[in-house]
């Protein structure tokens, strides 16, 4: 037997697992020597396009990631604004549809420096009147709404962590402006349950993704002046930084996060322990599917997940994620009602994807911030003692164990 550590919240658990047992994690590479001087490098030398220089006067808007996502703000932002110079500064943080951030979240994220440096604007996708449209969605008539005020600004720029993701291929680059600053009618498209079903719609996909191509139309049109992105290793320390032209760079910074995170298997598993990569991803039900996608890859029809996700915020209250899971009986039933193409709803997505995982494999959670009934509400199975849900689920379903210890920052697939 041997102990693995699993991210859980603000810490870790311990799970003794079977020697056997195939423990899968990304390729781990060092914090770079000095962060800060690798983020003016790439400001002074991008990928692609020419340096970051901003007239006199401008005013720069800035998107930036919400209080869901680990980009290193406090680490990343002093660099930039300095090399911005005096200009005035806007950062838009982009919550895509998720709820605003707390006063004491964002003094956390940015820190008493930069806040008193810049301003604050916290996109607001269900205040229509806040956005202008930039055409159409691609693929629909439906209108690819934008944040106004980003549009607004003299200079454009978009920061963000670049990691595989679940049905958009990769974070960063283009989502930071759509779903990042995009209005509800938007999202509702770009998450809509024919591109989440699609095949292609999944981790490590950009090109032919019809959710990513999308999205990366729409970030075209906003105008990006400039894009600098990063990747993290476990310890959340900045591995590489992705600067310049909007697509080549984020391209760039995909073809790096896809040869250190994604992990090629040779068969399925019966049982596969998974996390949601601890605080701040972890702090909720809902974006703890992604987890359960990472699981979802490897995991044999009929197998079993056991993920393991404080949820310190619960399913969580806000939004309508926690109503869809109330709504149906089971996931087979809530699927049937996406069926109807008149349907559609904020969250259904996350709703979706997790049904779709439940159609492949049981799913087990362990969890200390949602009480077993309601767990057992959102189609899952509650797990107090995870060595005992272990051994359990390897006598139900089969001894052939995987463990993700760092959750989605590990993709596992299937080698042909």
């Amino acid at each position: 037997m041997t102990q693995v550590a699993l991210p859980y919240g603000r810490g870790s658990l311990l799970l003794t697992v079977p020697e056997e047992a195939v423990i899968l994690e990304p390729r781990y590479l060092p914090t770079l020597a000095d962060e800060v001087a690798a983020i003016r490098e790439a400001l002074a030398h991008p990928l692609a396009g020419p340096p970051l220089v901003v007239p006199t006067g401008a005013r720069v808007g800035i998107s930036v990631c919400d209080v869901t996502r680990a980009f290193p703000a406090r680490r990343v932002l002093p660099a930039l604004l300095e090399a911005l110079g005096g200009v005035e500064v806007t950062l838009f943080v982009a919550t895509g549809t998720h709820r605003p951030c707390t006063p004491a979240e964002l003094k956390a994220m940015f820190g008493e420096e930069v806040l008193a440096r810049c301003q604050v604007v916290q996109h607001d996708a269900f205040a229509c009147e806040r956005h202008t449209a930039l055409g159409r969605v691609p693929g629909s008539e439906v209108p690819a709404l934008i944040e106004t005020a980003f549009l607004e600004q003299d200079v454009r720029i978009v920061t963000g962590f670049i990691e595989p993701h679940f049905f958009a291929g990769f974070s960063g680059g283009p989502k930071m402006v759509a779903p990042g600053l995009a209005a509800l009618e938007t999202v509702l498209e770009l998450h809509s349950a024919a591109r989440i079903a699609s095949p292609r719609a999944t981790w490590g996909v950009t090109v032919g993704n019809p959710i990513h191509d999308a999205i990366r139309a729409i970030a075209e049109r906003a105008g990006i002046a400039f894009s600098l992105d990063v990747t993290l290793n476990k310890d959340h320390g900045i591995t590489g930084v992705f600067a310049g032209e909007l697509a080549t760079a984020h391209a760039r910074g995909c073809a790096f996060a896809r040869e250190t995170a994604m992990v090629p298997v040779a068969a399925p598993f019966d049982v596969v322990v998974t996390t949601n990569s601890a605080y701040p991803l972890d702090q909720n039900l809902y974006q703890s599917v992604k987890g359960m996608s990472a699981a979802a890859q490897i995991v044999r029809p009929g197998g079993a997940i056991l993920i393991a996700s404080a949820c310190e915020d619960g399913l969580p209250a806000h939004g309508r994620y926690a109503e869809h899971l109330a709504s149906a009986r089971s996931p087979k039933a809530f699927l049937a009602r996406l069926a109807d193409p008149a349907f559609r709803a904020h969250d259904q997505w996350q709703a979706q994807v997790q049904a779709l995982i439940q159609q492949r494999a049981d799913v087990f959670l362990k969890t200390d911030g949602i009480p077993p009934d309601e767990v057992r509400r959102a189609w899952l199975e509650p797990v107090d003692d995870l060595a005992a849900a272990l051994a359990d689920l390897q006598r139900r379903y089969g001894h052939r164990v995987a463990i993700l210890p760092q959750g989605p920052q590990t993709i596992p697939y299937l080698a042909a």
